[in-house]
């Protein structure tokens, strides 16, 4: 059993008020909530601290808790939920972002998976190979290095691992990045590790490369990754991400 909560917010820099935006006439946020609820979750809940969004997803059905106007993140946001639903601490959520319409719910339930038979691992996620020596340098897209067991080793927007020889011998535009791995931003955790990631303040490492997961891996917590059983589609985070996520979604919907 697992439960998924799709935290959001109505403020961004690059795109606000984005959860509460129409793709095909609906709203971003009730597109993640109906995917996440074919994903076998025992319950899907909307975490947010905007009346806009608490009210649009309470009209369509939706579950949705207000929470703190204070947090950093929206680990935070699902720590309050979990505390006070009073959910077990070996008990997994999944957090889903709320900007991500194009989210195959298999990876949701792949993500679950992972982590529930993974003992030893306080949380899972996934990753893709890199496609192009653009994305291997690309600061916005997170690399992920794992242990020959699949744990994380290390969460980067460096283009890691460098081939030190390859670049050194080749030019920028060759097969270099092969074998790099992209981090898809899905989290599943044991309740327990989730609560005292929430209470800790961000560590030199994740402060420096702007990545909550470096605060876990800091902690001593073990992140088992996987490699995703298909590719996620984009996610919103610009006006120019609202268009394209239209175009996918108006092209499947015509299959």
């Amino acid at each position: 059993m697992f439960r998924v909560v799709i935290p959001a917010r109505h403020a961004s820099s690059r795109l606000p008020g984005k959860p509460l935006l129409l793709l095909a006439g609906e709203p971003v946020i009730l597109h993640v909530y109906r995917l996440a609820l074919r994903a076998g979750a025992a319950e899907v809940i909307v975490a947010t601290d905007d009346e806009r969004i608490r009210a649009a997803c309470s009209a369509a059905g939706a579950a949705v808790e207000m929470t703190s106007e204070r947090h950093a993140s929206g680990t935070d946001r699902i720590a309050e939920v979990a505390e006070r639903r009073g959910w077990a601490g070996q008990d997994v959520v999944v957090n889903v972002q709320g900007d991500e319409p194009l989210l195959p719910p298999a990876l949701i339930g792949q993500v679950a998976e992972l982590l529930a038979t993974t003992p030893a691992a306080s949380i899972a996620t996934l990753a893709t190979p890199v496609e192009s020596v653009a994305d291997y340098l690309d600061p916005s897209v997170v690399k992920v290095v794992t242990r020959a067991d699949g744990m994380a080793l290390y969460f980067s927007r460096a283009p890691v691992p460098w081939d030190r020889d390859g670049f050194a011998a080749s030019p920028p535009g060759t097969d270099r990045h092969t074998g790099a791995r992209r981090h898809v931003g899905l989290y599943a955790y044991r309740v327990e590790a989730l609560r005292r990631l929430a209470a800790a303040p961000p560590g030199a490492l994740e402060r420096r490369e702007h990545l909550e997961q470096l605060r876990a891996l800091a902690m001593g917590y073990a992140i088992v990754v996987a490699d995703a059983v298909v590719i996620p589609g984009p996610g919103v985070d610009t006006p120019e991400d609202l268009a394209r996520v239209a175009k996918l979604l108006g092209a499947r919907d015509r299959q």
